[in-house]
């Protein structure tokens, strides 16, 4: 399935009246242009100041925290370093930015021939125990999973239309809006995050050249996207044609939109 919401950028969203004041945990904390590290900085807080949270939303994990708080400021703080007693919302969402958060059908396929159909878990090459095309069990014996199992192919497909959202989330947390790609570019890459994980892709410098926005994407991908060709300290023959695979479709052209907009 194609998602395209009508919906604002996360960095100009949030037009709402600012809650009560919270306590920054640390100095020289920096409010950012988006829920990300790698958004511009706007301004730096001192330890101690009292801030307000017009909103909250998903972004980059900072010290394994998700969440960003949005505030009266008009910028980003991850919440690790805001004290609001409560690791989780105090404050409405922000309202959501307007990236594909699904797959397309080249998309979608790309990931499914790459990651292979399972349809009870199994260790995958790494010896991490997953099911359907690629799903990484979190608790013992996939019991997080909504569908019985064995899984069907039509169960693992909703599996994996589940799973996608929170990696094209994370992915749109690390670039910002001044970053554009088209819809074969954007899948491209959101298989790249699925397997490899947020994580890693966060700290990468395929990451931080597109999120520069002063190169060409085609070349930054053709560039770096070859280079996650290992596992486990090995190179992985299948890591090594899946990123060719995933350069292939990001080179490929299309008139349709993935980031930050989505046609």
């Amino acid at each position: 399935m194609w998602f395209s919401p009508a919906l604002a950028l996360v960095a100009g969203a949030c037009a709402v009246a600012a809650g009560p004041g919270y306590p920054i945990t640390a100095d020289g904390v920096k409010c950012r242009a988006g829920p990300s590290t790698n958004h511009g900085v706007v301004k730096v807080y001192s330890k101690g100041q009292q801030v307000s949270i017009g909103c909250q939303a998903a972004g980059l994990p900072v010290f394994g925290t998700a969440l960003w708080d949005r505030t009266g400021d008009g910028c980003y703080v991850s919440d690790h370093y805001v004290k609001t007693g409560s690791s989780g919302y105090v404050a409405q969402r922000c309202a959501a930015p307007a990236f594909c958060r699904g797959l397309s059908a080249a998309g979608a396929a790309l990931v499914k021939q790459w990651e292979g159909f399972v349809a009870s878990p199994a260790p995958d090459p790494v010896g991490l125990p997953s099911v359907g095309y690629g799903h990484q069990c979190q608790q013992k014996d996939c019991a997080e999973v909504p569908y019985r199992l064995p899984l069907t192919p039509a169960a693992a497909d909703r599996l994996l239309r589940r799973d996608i959202r929170e990696y094209t989330t994370c992915l749109a947390a690390m670039l910002n809006a001044g970053v554009r790609l088209n819809a074969n570019q954007w899948n491209a890459l959101a298989s790249w995050v699925y397997n490899v994980g947020c994580a890693q892709a966060a700290g990468s410098t395929l990451i931080r050249r597109l999120a520069a926005a002063k190169e060409d994407p085609n070349s930054v991908a053709a560039q770096e996207l070859p280079k996650w060709k290992y596992a486990g300290g090995k190179v992985f023959q299948g890591l090594v044609d899946r990123r060719n695979a995933e350069v292939r479709l990001f080179k490929t052209p299309t008139s349709r939109q993935g980031f930050p907009t989505c046609t």
